[in-house]
């Protein structure tokens, strides 16, 4: 089937060759055409350009998209929206005074998460993942990275990762798994740290590598949770199995996870909220890109990404939900987008840059995903009559989109 989107007031994130990710000050610059077409061969853009230069064309379906922008979907690169239940009570903790390392310390957080989805049906954790998934997709996101991670135990673990899988096969959208299965310390581990990273590496890594059940490797590096020697161990573990890194580090504390990262050729770190300048340096001359999760920040009342700090570095970055019952129980890349122009002062042009196709980078798929160029995927929405693409994070907490295109087929 063929699709003609005409008369769009401007179209977005117009690529001619293929950039994988976009740095520095390049990503002040966002790429249009105004009074644009765009042209979908069944999954696949084949051509665009201006309105005055569109001839006639024998198309299956056409939108008229008179005063509408065109842009690629969001391409979240760091969720965990496979989880059970929710933690509202924690919210009111947070509310009367107690962090989130208090809350931790009492058996809330992750092992909270846990142990209500260690608790939960396989079928009943697919079920509340998909209807989560459907309203991402409505909100724009057209690729997703899931993690596992509130398993906490080998089984539960693969029984995450079994739900990611199904999930792949009955959504249209480009979903990439991420195994984190050190997460947290379970409470029966709580004084024996090093046999939980060693089932993590003896039993779980290598039952995930047989079943091919992720892409990526995550940890969650952090004071309290596991450190550099930890981290270390299970990156190793995992490059036997091509489980390429993607690692939690300097959301509360930089102590040299990012060079960690680099050192094991992690595609991202993600967090940042806290960064020093040898963490810069580390990231300099990479292919390893920065995520920021500015959602978190908003919900705990940390600092936020510095931004401005890691883009004139030259340095790319990319914006992701961070999707997840204790931190962000938010998958709206929409208000990911207003919150870094907002609080990190990233420019729109930045932050739209950072959720497409820095997004996909980070999540590998850059090549198909991200950009209106020819030959990628037809993952696009279509906005609401708006007055231009700095509207879309300015009046922050409108829904600015009219549709969504997966694939090439409506949602």
């Amino acid at each position: 089937m063929t699709t003609l989107i005409t008369n769009i007031k401007e179209l977005l994130q117009v690529r001619e060759t293929d950039h994988k990710l976009i740095t520095g000050k390049d990503m002040k610059r966002l790429p249009t055409i105004k009074n644009a077409y765009l042209l979908i061969d069944h999954d696949t853009i084949v051509d665009y350009g201006e309105m005055k230069d569109l001839r006639g064309i024998e198309t299956d379906n056409t939108i008229d998209a008179t005063g509408k922008l065109v842009l690629p979907t969001w391409c979240d690169s760091h969720t965990h929206i496979v989880f059970a239940g929710n933690r509202e009570q924690e919210f009111v903790d947070r509310i009367n005074g107690l962090s989130y390392e208090d809350i931790a310390n009492r058996g809330g957080g992750i092992l909270n998460s846990a142990e209500k989805l260690q608790n939960t049906s396989e079928d009943d954790l697919y079920l509340q993942s998909a209807k989560r998934l459907k309203e991402v997709i409505k909100l724009g996101t057209g690729a997703i990275e899931i993690k596992s991670g509130y398993g906490l135990t080998v089984e539960a673990e693969l029984k995450m990762l079994r739900v990611i899988k199904r999930l792949k096969k009955d959504f249209p959208v480009k979903i990439k798994a991420t195994l984190l299965g050190a997460h947290a310390i379970p409470k029966e581990y709580k004084n024996n740290k090093e046999a939980f990273v060693n089932l993590v590496i003896d039993e779980l890594i290598p039952q995930v590598g047989k079943l091919q059940l992720a892409n990526y490797i995550d940890v969650f590096c952090e004071k309290g949770y596991f450190d550099l020697n930890d981290t270390e161990l299970i990156l190793k573990a995992a490059s036997n199995y091509n489980l390429i890194p993607k690692i939690h580090v300097n959301q509360f504390n930089a102590f040299g996870g990012v060079g960690l990262g680099v050192k094991y050729n992690a595609l991202s770190v993600d967090h940042l909220e806290e960064l020093n300048d040898d963490d810069i340096q580390a990231l300099k001359g990479s292919h390893t890109i920065p995520v920021a999760l500015p959602s978190c920040s908003y919900f705990l009342s940390i600092p936020y990404t510095p931004a401005r700090k890691i883009i004139d570095a030259g340095l790319p970055l990319a914006l992701a939900t961070d999707y997840n019952p204790g931190s962000t129980p938010s998958g709206n890349m929409n208000f990911v987008i207003s919150t870094a122009c907002i609080k990190m002062k990233m420019t729109p042009e930045e932050a739209i840059n950072a959720a497409t196709i820095n997004g996909a980078y980070a999540m590998g798929i850059s090549n198909m995903y991200g950009s209106i160029t020819k030959g990628k995927k037809a993952n696009i929405m279509i906005t609401k009559e708006v007055p231009s693409y700095n509207y879309l994070p300015y009046a922050f907490g409108d829904n600015h989109i009219d549709q969504v295109l997966i694939n090439g087929n409506i949602q």
